[in-house]
């Protein structure tokens, strides 16, 4: 027996005999414990080895059926393969099973690609990564519009909150005059955007997208479905993204995750070497391929989201899971809405009615103070109520809480409002905030529990606060107090009778 099989033998006695530890063998017999735990390994796959025919021999005699089975049907999963063969006696589990159809099915054949190549200005790719829900407070998902140019790897990258055909056309556009110009050819993933169907006999393209496409003087192409590797020069940018700029990034909005990504870009990304080509991106850009790619023309390419909207009345429109508000005099007018990546425009047949700056969040409402004026006026009640928490603005904190808990429940908003205003005319504002804070400490709320706090549980006396005319000359006049005592002296007085008597 040679000196290895020796040592072999030695680890499985003192482990499967003694019982000793992996530690103790070491120790012992002066190896590592690595080398001892590789010694039982090897055993164990061994003894594993040997005992694979006695469990596969139960399928033995439905060889034949299980050939026949994936000769007909290859990509058949192991459960449909067991329940044909239960009727024809199969007695086994589907573990064995597995592992015997792992032996017998037919290998697909490894496919080799070709190494594409690329002459300078001849294409750029463009895809999309998704990054989640990422911007603090904006239920909206993070995508990454990502470029490639295919011959310098110079990349553009800019983060939106929207994969939408404007979205893409603006991020296109900015990322071409980022470029200084497009190349012969713009290679796309099958995105809906810009490809609206696809298979082996024809693509079919979104019709804006190619009218943005001749405007700037490129060819799209659309890869293959399934065929990552026809677009690796953007795929490996947007992986290499998700390994260096994103991990610990912090942001405070899609602004600043722009400037942070903008300066990724043009300190680092661009001026690594290549992993690939072992050359720095911006310099093959500048040197190579910049003087290649074909101008832009100047004509702007209108990009913005154009929508008809009915106004509702509550004088708002939506548009891009927002609400914006409108004239109030425009209720139940039908409007044209527009968007770009700053402003959000109504219009009302050529005239601009509106005119807000764009909300990137969801659920939100933006109004313009001068879109109600008038109104007011013509609903002096809603004035009113409108004023009412105004009021309660002197309880400060507490009031705003007391309110916040009353608009959960059923009762009137405008009564507690109007009587809680009358017990800070009458006891103050100070103590009519403790009061309300002791009664929301003990689960209550109604004004008629602060009332009784005040009058009741702290004895208070109401005493109304001076009345105030509006005008500071008047409010600002201040009289001594007249001296009543006079009118209290006691006077002699005689009784009219007795004053005629002689």
């Amino acid at each position: 027996m040679s000196a290895p099989d020796l040592r072999l033998a030695e680890v499985l006695r003192l482990a499967l005999v003694e019982g000793q530890s992996v530690r103790a063998i070491s120790r012992g017999l002066s190896m590592s414990r690595r080398t001892v735990r590789r010694l039982l390994g090897r055993a164990a796959d061994s003894r594993r080895k040997a005992a694979a025919p006695s469990r596969i021999s139960l399928l033995n005699r439905f060889e034949p059926e299980l050939k026949r089975l994936l000769a007909d049907t290859p990509e058949m999963r192991a459960p449909a393969v067991l329940e044909r063969l239960r009727p024809l006696g199969y007695a086994g589990g589907i573990t064995i099973l597995r592992d015997h159809l792992r032996g017998l099915r037919p290998q697909k054949p490894r496919e080799a690609f070709l190494t594409l190549d690329f002459q300078p200005g001849a294409a750029v790719q463009v895809d999309w990564a998704d990054f989640g829900f990422a911007l603090p407070g904006c239920p909206r998902r993070v995508s990454a519009f990502v470029m490639a140019l295919c011959y310098s790897r110079y990349l553009y990258v800019e983060f939106t909150v929207s994969q939408s055909i404007a979205a893409l056309l603006r991020c296109m556009e900015n990322g071409l005059r980022f470029y200084g110009g497009s190349t012969v050819v713009d290679i796309f993933d099958n995105m809906k955007t810009a490809v609206l169907e696809h298979s082996p006999r024809h693509t079919v393209f979104n019709p804006r997208f190619m009218e943005y496409a001749q405007s700037r003087g490129f060819r799209v192409l659309a890869c293959n479905v399934r065929r990552g590797n026809e677009k690796g020069r953007v795929e490996r940018p947007i992986g290499f993204l998700r390994e260096r700029f994103w991990p610990g990034r912090r942001f405070q909005d899609l602004l600043d995750l722009n400037v942070q990504a903008a300066a990724w870009r043009d300190d680092f990304a661009n001026r690594r070497v290549h992993q690939v080509t072992g050359k720095v991106p911006a310099l093959v850009f500048r040197h190579e391929e910049l003087a290649l790619l074909k101008p832009i023309p100047p004509v702007p390419f209108n990009t913005d989201e154009i929508e008809s909207r009915s106004v509702s009345r509550t004088y708002r429109v939506s548009f891009d899971r927002n609400h914006y508000s409108v004239p109030w005099r425009l209720v139940s007018q039908t409007v044209l809405v527009r968007g770009n990546a700053e402003t959000v425009s109504v219009f009302l047949g050529p005239k601009q009615v509106a005119l807000h700056r764009r909300c990137w969040k969801a659920g939100e409402d933006i109004e313009h103070p001068s879109h109600k004026e008038g109104l007011l006026e013509r609903k002096p009640r809603a004035a009113a109520d409108e004023q009412l928490p105004r009021a309660l603005a002197v309880l400060g904190e507490i009031g705003q809480s007391y309110l916040q808990i009353l608009a959960a429940g059923s009762r009137s908003i405008k009564r507690e409002s109007v009587r809680l205003i009358l017990l800070v005319e009458l006891f103050g504002a100070t103590a009519t905030a403790a009061a309300v804070d002791e009664v929301m400490r003990s689960g209550h709320v109604g004004a008629e529990y602060v009332e009784y706090v005040l009058r009741h549980k702290r004895g208070l006396t109401p005493s109304a606060a001076p009345l105030r005319l509006g005008n500071p000359e008047l409010d600002g006049l201040c009289f001594r107090e007249p001296d009543l005592s006079v009118y209290d002296r006691p006077q002699k007085t005689l009784d009219p009778v007795q004053k005629d008597l002689p």
